[in-house]
């Protein structure tokens, strides 16, 4: 019998080959991305801060008698509203179709939302407050289905190593989007009065601008193209239960998130009733406060995506978490003039500190929502995160109306409200350990 014949040898195994993505920095898609969030998020946050000034009652009026309701927590759950209702489509459209493609269509749609605002405010005399909600519900719709495609486009066109670097770029942008946005907000209302309607139409030439800057994105493949859509789609779909179910860790920080966020929606209608009806500051003063959290947020965000270089660091959540919950604390504290102890002087540089914070816990949570899941189900986490964030915003607004009314009866000031969102906080200060390991253990994006 004769011998088999040897075997042939084993081929040589082949080099793995570079990523096919340019470095973040170097990629154009990605910076087309950046500023078309960036203007997205000012045209956003520039009428919602409108909006909320609108709804906030100043102390001379309450002094007069004159005050009506603090309708914040109306115009937040009609924002909010329409992120929860229309989230779960925009996560099926997102992996059916090309993120790129749904990017785009969105920003068209921004554009008729920023001329129907224009409508609202030139007519706003006849609209009134309430016609201005039918806005602000469309507006929360447009953002609701560019959500998922603008988070979930960013594994999509960078190295996997880039992603903690690329989130810190992009939320600084993001949150000077916010700064811009909100400041604007109250020193137009301030300049402007009843003539609002002319801070409209750059709203509209910024829109047009940030369709223009969408266009520079490179096309993405379909995530998913036999997806077929249920309804259960809608809300929480058995594919995103059943991966929620077996990643505990992905659970948690859909937790987190939701919370932050809810904490996050309490603290800005806080600081608005801070300054327009405690300390009785116009709209401009009040507006530099709340835009003083968005500039602390965009250095916390390029300190934390420094930090989380590579990695989702648990010490880095831990610090952000501690900071929020310290500095809630402080702006809490009753004393001197208008029951306030920072007074307008010192809360500045506290909402400074506060969203600095702020910025460092989010990126490794926003992180690790991008890169666990599987990459055909990444646009419908995506929306999942953001109906759970919007969620959470709905219930801090309910929240904030109950505070609202029991410090009236009780004749408390309005910072008292940071404490009990310090509160809501120490459970993820005290709980909260996400696992410290490589973030980047997810597919190579396919090449474009």
């Amino acid at each position: 019998m004769n011998d088999p014949a040897p075997a042939p040898p084993l081929p040589e195994p082949e080099p793995l080959a570079a990523s096919p993505l340019p470095a973040v920095y170097a990629n154009q898609s990605f910076w087309g991305m950046a500023i078309t969030q960036f203007l997205g998020a000012f045209n956003d946050n520039l009428f919602k801060q409108l909006m909320l000034l609108l709804a906030t009652p100043t102390a001379a009026a309450i002094a007069a008698g004159k005050a009506g309701k603090d309708l914040q927590g109306e115009a937040m759950i009609v924002f909010a509203g329409a992120f929860l209702l229309f989230s779960g489509l925009a996560g099926y459209l997102s992996d059916k179709f090309s993120k790129r493609d749904v990017v785009v269509s969105s920003k068209v749609a921004e554009i008729v939302v920023m001329l129907l605002g224009f409508g609202g405010f030139y007519y706003y005399e006849t609209i009134g407050f309430p016609g201005m909600l039918v806005v602000l519900f469309l507006m929360g719709m447009q953002s609701a289905f560019f959500g998922p495609s603008k988070y979930g486009i960013l594994p999509e066109m960078l190295r996997n190593e880039d992603l903690p670097r690329a989130n810190g770029v992009f939320l600084m942008l993001t949150f000077l989007a916010i700064i811009f946005g909100t400041a604007a907000a109250g020193l137009l209302l301030q300049e402007l009065g009843s003539r609002v309607w002319l801070a409209s139409l750059a709203c509209v030439a910024i829109a047009v601008a940030g369709t223009l800057t969408s266009l520079l994105v490179r096309g993405t493949p379909i995530a998913d193209d036999g997806l077929k859509f249920r309804w259960s789609m809608l809300g929480i779909s058995r594919d995103m239960l059943s991966l929620l179910k077996n990643d505990r860790e992905l659970l948690l920080a859909l937790v987190v998130s939701s919370m932050f966020w809810m904490i996050g929606g309490i603290v800005q209608q806080t600081v608005n009733a801070l300054g327009k009806t405690q300390m009785g500051l116009g709209d401009g003063p009040t507006s530099v406060m709340a835009a003083s959290i968005g500039l602390g947020i965009a250095l916390g965000c390029v300190i934390g995506g420094y930090l989380s270089r590579g990695c989702i660091n648990p010490r880095v959540v831990k610090i952000g978490a501690v900071g929020i919950f310290a500095t809630l604390i402080v702006l809490a504290l009753p004393g001197g003039q208008h029951q306030h102890l920072l007074g307008y002087p010192g809360s500045v540089p506290a909402l400074i500190v506060l969203g600095t914070f702020t910025g460092i816990f989010i990126v490794p949570i926003q992180v690790a929502m991008q890169s666990l899941p599987p990459k055909q189900e990444k646009g419908r986490m995506i929306a999942l995160m953001n109906q759970c964030s919007w969620v959470g915003i709905i219930l801090g607004a309910i929240l904030y109306k109950t505070c609202v009314a029991i410090l009236d009866a009780t004749g408390g000031p309005r910072s008292a409200i940071f404490a009990v969102t310090a509160l809501i906080m120490l459970p993820v200060v005290l709980f909260y350990r996400p696992q410290g390991k490589p973030s980047f253990t997810i597919e190579e994006p396919a090449n474009p």
